[in-house]
């Protein structure tokens, strides 16, 4: 009995310590369901988690009526089995309450951090909100200064349109009038353009009608005025008008005089340039030679240039007539082409394709007149080429449709190569279709070598070949477009210089005869007396001496380009005899010629066989080549190993055929100390080139020659034992020991030689010796008599001392 009240006791306190625990959870549940309440915020997303959380709570609580469930069964089963069982189970219950506490734990806490992730997620979604409204509120401000801008911009520009107006209409009758219409016209309405137009149209009328009834009063201070106007020139002022005012002028080398010959000179050289076409072209050409082009240089180009932009149906028209002004002044079509390469760089680095489009075609036409050298064309083409997009790869197809016939005539290698580099680009099939189908078609011209695109029409071929001046400008080179050639400035000199291009005029055209039938035989002879002076004196001043080796550069850029474009030696060779050489250039030819050859990968026949043909036609050509030898031997160990093997093999090519002479060898000396690693690589494969073209036997024949021994015996010494083993040994490890055989022959008599060389050395030494023993002893009597006077001498000189 007593044992059940005892159970029963245990049994009441354990299940009050249960109740208490789970009392607690529900208080600390209440706590955080009071909490997660208070921190829960606004909005749906706020409500999502709140009925997450209370989802989480509900099976919390349903976990907490299972256990309590499981403890009181457990109860049950204590009552039933020992005290043993009982606390087996207990501290079974017990991990798994532990178990069961920690999982819960972890759903707590990946809830929570669920509801961090979403409270972080909406914080970054307000802020991008936030942030967008702030870029949108910027982009606001900048368009609306971007506005106020452009609003103050014009009406700056209508200001200085009234006040220049006013300037204008100062001081006449009746200006109040037209005032008010300019006011008028220019302000408020912004959008108000026919009307303007009607405006101006009658403004413009009434200042003409005004014109005639107020010369009087504005002569007196036209010339002045004119002065102070811009670049332009200020307001359009009439013709009869502009003449009367140049006759009045006193001083003719007044700055008000320069000006008004300045504005007849840029608007007759408009006139002219806008009006030509391919009928007209002869005859006006002689009326733009009477004006003066070399002050107007800069005006012809702009106005070549603007006319050319505006039409360009009529390029080759303006092509045409630049060649034939470039043959007496090359200055101005040195101009027009550093103009026309600047615009061509600002239109492909803006991307202004029209632009773009009308440089080229002007640049092709001048290839196709020759103004411009087709080095240029080919620089260009592989800018355009270099990274192909739609636009430069039809540009491109553009420019070679256009000179493709000129091209194909003056460096068919050089197009062969563009050609090359458009198939590459239809291969890859990155561009689009209608590109594709233009390169199709280039090719297809091609076939049809340029049928239909002639470089230049007949009536457009006014200039001889012989006579147009060609230019040379790199798209990499810094440009100097000389804008201030286009603007007026006074001249110091003015009048000389209007009479030297009075004289120069009438060289150019030729005097007309005013006497007419008066003019007799003698003054026809005066004629071309006073011509052949004006011409030898034109020879005399065209002697200028070049310092700068323009000449020289162009000589050899015309070497190299006529080497590199051609098919065959045969082709090279005709081509380089037409070239025109002064004397002493003979040795840029040989220079140009071994440099080319060394520059290639590996070497090619094809320089030796032009060598070989040039020393055969010219011995200049032969000595020079002996000179380049010499030189490129004594600079060997600069050059890398595939320069240094092309050299080699091309001499080894020029002494194998005879185009060389064999006694410039002479200036090798094969020794351990005259000989680097270079000079050594360049014998070895000079011999063994020479061993392969001849052949070894052929080839010792050639050096056992008693006519080439003088030219061979620095290669093959045989002064001193060691050097004639070095050599020996340098021939034999590169497989040329054949022709050693000699040397190895006089190695092995040396030891003879030298006591054959030694004897009659002996028998000399022994009647040197008995004379020697005669003049010793003699000698020893000398020495012991002259020692004993100088005894004698000492002694006296101390008894004088003491």
């Amino acid at each position: 009995m007593e044992t059940d009240l005892s159970e029963n006791g245990h049994r009441s306190r354990r299940d009050r310590r249960i109740d208490g625990e789970w009392e607690d959870r529900r208080e600390r549940r209440r706590r955080t369901e009071r909490r997660e309440s208070d921190d829960a915020g606004e909005g749906n997303d706020r409500d999502d988690k709140r009925e997450r959380r209370r989802r989480g709570n509900r099976d919390d609580s349903d976990d907490d009526d299972d256990e309590r469930e499981g403890l009181r069964r457990e109860r049950r089963d204590e009552d039933e089995d020992g005290g043993d069982r009982v606390e087996r189970r207990r501290k079974d219950v017990r991990k798994e309450n532990d178990d069961e506490r920690d999982n819960r734990r972890d759903r707590r806490r990946k809830n929570e951090t669920r509801v961090d992730d979403d409270d972080e997620r909406d914080d970054k979604r307000k802020r991008r909100r936030r942030h967008e409204g702030e870029s949108d509120d910027r982009k606001e401000r900048k368009r609306r200064e971007d506005d106020d801008e452009k609003l103050h911009k014009r009406r700056n520009d209508e200001r200085k349109f009234r006040d220049r107006l006013d300037r204008y209409n100062d001081g006449k009758e009746g200006n109040d009038d037209n005032r008010k219409d300019t006011g008028q016209r220019v302000g408020d309405d912004k959008y108000g353009k026919e009307k303007n137009r009607k405006d101006s149209a009658q403004e413009d009328g009434a200042v003409k009608a005004n014109e005639d009834s107020k010369v009087q009063n504005q002569d007196g201070d036209s010339t002045t005025d004119l002065a102070k106007l811009g670049r332009s020139g200020g307001v359009y002022i009439p013709p009869f008008k502009l003449a009367r005012m140049m006759k009045e002028v006193q001083d003719k080398s007044s700055v008000e005089y320069q000006r008004m010959t300045w504005d007849a000179l840029r608007k007759s050289i408009n006139g002219l340039v806008n009006k030509v076409n391919a009928a007209n072209l002869k005859n006006i050409i002689p009326e733009l030679f009477a004006e003066n082009l070399i002050r107007g240089r800069g005006l012809f180009c702009r106005s070549c240039m603007k006319s050319q932009m505006a039409s360009p149906g009529f390029t080759d028209v303006f092509a045409a007539l630049v060649a034939v002004v470039n043959t007496k002044f090359p200055e101005v079509g040195d101009l027009l082409l550093r103009r026309i390469i600047l615009q061509l760089q600002r239109a492909y680095k803006r991307n202004d394709k029209p632009q773009l489009l009308a440089a080229v075609k002007f640049i092709a036409h001048l290839v196709n007149q020759q103004i411009v050298h087709e080095l240029i064309a080919l620089e260009l083409l592989t800018v355009l080429l270099e990274k192909p997009t739609d636009d430069s790869v039809e540009v491109a197809v553009g420019f070679v449709t256009e000179c493709g016939s000129m091209l194909q005539d003056l460096c068919p290698r050089g197009l062969h190569g563009i050609f090359e580099r458009f198939r590459g680009i239809l291969h890859e099939g990155e561009i689009d279709k209608r590109v594709q189908f233009l390169i199709e078609s280039l090719f297809a011209l091609r076939k049809a070598k340029f049928q239909g695109y002639q470089a230049v029409r007949p009536e457009l071929d006014l200039v001889e070949q012989d006579d147009q001046l060609t230019h040379e400008v790199s798209l990499s080179d810094t440009i100097d477009p000389e804008i201030a050639l286009d603007i007026f400035k006074p001249d110091p000199n003015f009048l000389e210089n209007e009479r030297k291009y009075e004289e120069l005029k009438k060289a150019i055209l030729g005097e007309e005869s005013e006497g007419g039938e008066d003019s007799g035989a003698e003054s026809e002879d005066e004629d071309e007396d006073e011509d052949e002076e004006s011409e030898e004196e034109d020879e005399e001043q065209m002697k200028i001496k070049d310092e700068t080796e323009t000449n020289l550069i162009n000589l050899r850029r015309t070497i190299y380009l006529t080497i590199m474009s051609s098919v065959d030696f045969e082709e090279a060779g005709h081509k380089l005899l037409k070239i025109k050489l002064e004397p002493g250039q003979e040795m840029e030819l040989c220079i140009m010629l071994l440099e080319c050859c060394s520059q290639e990968r590996t070497y090619l026949r094809y320089y030796g066989l032009l060598g070989q043909r040039f020393c055969m036609i010219n011995k200049i050509h032969q000595e020079n080549f002996e000179k380049c030898f010499v030189q490129q031997y004594s600079m060997i160990h600069r050059l890398e190993t595939n320069k240094l093997r092309n050299v080699a093999k091309f001499f080894a090519h020029l002494l194998g055929t005879d185009a060389l002479p064999w006694h410039c060898l002479a200036y090798i000396r094969l020794t351990e100390e005259d000989t680097t690693s270079s000079s050594r690589i360049f014998i070895k494969i000079l011999f063994q080139e020479m061993s392969e073209h001849l052949g070894i036997r052929l080839l010792n024949e050639r050096l056992n020659d008693p006519t080439m021994q003088e030219s061979l015996e620095s290669i093959f010494p045989k002064d001193n034992p060691k050097n004639t083993r070095f050599a020996i040994n340098f021939f034999t490890s590169i497989g040329l020991g054949g022709i050693t055989e000699n040397m190895r022959e006089y190695l092995k008599n040396m030891p003879r030689l030298i006591m054959q060389q030694q004897k009659p050395v002996s028998e000399s030494d022994e009647s040197g010796s008995s004379s020697s023993s005669e003049s010793s002893e003699s000698e020893s009597e000398s020495t012991s008599s002259s020692s004993e006077e100088s005894d004698d001498s000492r002694r006296k000189q101390r008894k004088r001392r003491r």
